[in-house]
C-alpha cells in the first residue's frame, strides 16, 4: 500500500518560552516491511542547527537546537510518502525450539533481548498481567502463535477504547482491571503479558490506515520478537496482526523513547505549560 501522510503538530504557550534542544521521532523506518520514498520536515521557529541520526533503538530521529529568542509557539510539520509490503503478517515459520512456551532462548540471544524481556514496572511483573498470561498459555496449550493471536483478540474483545491525547500509559494491571484504555495502554498491557512468559516485546509508534471517516492520530501497537520471523507486530486495539495497513515510525522497549516530540522549554517569566494541537492527514492507495 502507498501512504501519503502530512502530520502537523503545534505547541502554543501563554507566555514566551526559550526552546531547549528537542528530539523528533517522526521519520518512518525503512525495513523489510516498508520503505520511505519521501520525507520533508518543516520547523517553526527554525532551528539554528539540526541533524539526522539513529538512536539506540535504530530509529530515525532529528535533533534540533534553537537560538535564545523567546517564542509563543513551536510547530513541526512533516510530509511523508511510504510504501508497505507485508500483505501476510504470518509469512514465516517459527524455529522448532520456539514453537511452545516457555521458549529457551540461546544465551547470546537473551543478552541482546534483555531490555525487551524485563517487566514494564521492573522489577515486578503485574500480578493481573501474569495471571492473564498463565490463563492464556494454558488455554492454547503453550502454542506461541496461538498465544499471540489469542492475546491480541482477548484484549480487543474484553476492553473498551477511550481517547487520551496526552499522558503516560497506564500500568498494565490498571488497564486490565478497568477493561478500558487507549492504544498505548493496550499496547503496554500486551507487552507485559508477553514478557511475563518470556516473549521479548517492544512498543511501536506509527500510523494506521484505519477508517477514512475517523479522526486521524498517531497509533501505538506492539512488536514481539518471534524466532524465525523476527520482530512481528500485533495491534490489540484493533484485534489483529500487523500487515501492510500500519506504518511504523519508532520502536523501543521503553514507551517514552517513541514519543514523536521530546524536549523542554525555559519560561522567561514564570513556569508555563504548552497547549498541544495535532492534525494528521493520511491517504492510502492499494
Amino acid at each position: 500500500m502507498r501512504f501519503h501522510i502530512q502530520h502537523h503538530t503545534t505547541y502554543r504557550y501563554p507566555e514566551p518560552v526559550l526552546l531547549q534542544p528537542h528530539t523528533l521521532r517522526l521519520h518512518p523506518r525503512t525495513d523489510a516491511a516498508q520503505r520511505v520514498s519521501y520525507f520533508h520536515l518543516e520547523v517553526s521557529p527554525p532551528p539554528v542547527q539540526q541533524t539526522a541520526l539513529l538512536d539506540t533503538n535504530g530509529n530515525h530521529t532529528h535533533r534540533l537546537w534553537f537560538d535564545p529568542t523567546p517564542a509563543h509557539q513551536f510547530t513541526v510539520t512533516t510530509t511523508t510518502e511510504v510504501e508497505t509490503y507485508r500483505v501476510n503478517p504470518f509469512d514465516y515459520l517459527l524455529e522448532p525450539w520456539a514453537a511452545t512456551l516457555p521458549i529457551d532462548y540461546p544465551s547470546s540471544l537473551v543478552a541482546i533481548l534483555q531490555p525487551y524481556l524485563k517487566p514494564i514496572l521492573y522489577p515486578t511483573t503485574s500480578p493481573r498481567a501474569a495471571q492473564l498470561a498463565a490463563d492464556l498459555s494454558h488455554e492454547v496449550d503453550g502454542n506461541v502463535s496461538f498465544f499471540l493471536t489469542t492475546l491480541t483478540q482477548r484484549i480487543y474483545d474484553s476492553c473498551a477504547y477511550t481517547t487520551r491525547s496526552t499522558g503516560d500509559p497506564w500500568p498494565p494491571g490498571v488497564t486490565w482491571e478497568k477493561r478500558l484504555g487507549s492504544c498505548r495502554d493496550f499496547t503496554v498491557l500486551f507487552m507485559e503479558v508477553c514478557r511475563s512468559v518470556g516473549l521479548a516485546a517492544r512498543f511501536v509508534s506509527g500510523y494506521e490506515a484505519g477508517d477514512e471517516a475517523a479522526q486521524r492520530d498517531l497509533h501505538a501497537w506492539a512488536e514481539v520478537y518471534v524466532p524465525g520471523g523476527g520482530w512481528r507486530g500485533f495491534d490489540p486495539t484493533h484485534g489483529l496482526a500487523v500487515g501492510d495497513r500500519h506504518v511504523a515510525i519508532a520502536a523501543s522497549p521503553f514507551p517514552p523513547y517513541t514519543a514523536p516530540v521530546s524536549g523542554h522549554t525555559l519560561a522567561t517569566t514564570r513556569p508555563v505549560m504548552g497547549h498541544l494541537e495535532t492534525h494528521l492527514n493520511l491517504s492510502v492507495q492499494d
